[in-house]
């Protein structure tokens, strides 16, 4: 029972020592994605899904929720935004070629189409993220048109 106890003990002191370290925060300016909306024009209702949905971790700022402080839920949480950005960064969108704009224009619109897109794990914590379908197809339709549009611009090159 006594090595029960030492664990535990262990453990927990472990867990509020890691409490003071941190991965650092996603914590950039939203204004970034300025050059993103102005280019690819999404209407008001896309513009509020893409917010509520996508940029957490696919933009250059994150909101992060009160359980973000808590180790090891913060390295949990960098990790997927840490991906995300990689896979798709808005905040970046003007750096990227017209091709890749093509490519993440259709892939985003089979990501969210196949449900894919948020992830559930961010689904479970950010309730607005559920999207109905009405929504599911107004970001598809948006992102389709998108993907049109940089192939026609590729195709006159």
């Amino acid at each position: 029972m006594k090595i029960v106890r030492k664990i535990t003990g262990l453990l927990l002191v472990t867990f509020v020592v890691a409490q003071f370290f941190g991965p650092e925060k996603n914590e950039g300016n939203l204004s970034t994605i300025s050059a993103f909306v102005s280019e690819t024009a999404p209407s008001e209702e896309v513009l509020k899904l893409l917010k509520e949905s996508c940029f957490d971790c696919h933009t250059n700022k994150t909101r992060y929720p009160w359980y973000g402080k808590i180790t090891p839920v913060n390295y949990w949480m960098e990790n997927h935004v840490k991906v995300g950005k990689k896979k798709l960064n808005f905040s970046k969108w003007s750096a990227y070629s017209l091709k890749r704009k093509e490519h993440k224009s259709e892939e985003l619109y089979e990501m969210v189409e196949k449900k894919e897109m948020p992830l559930p794990s961010y689904r479970w914590t950010h309730k607005e993220a559920n999207l109905s379908q009405a929504q599911i197809d107004a970001l598809v339709s948006w992102a389709r048109r998108l993907q049109t549009n940089y192939k026609a611009a590729l195709n006159s090159k």
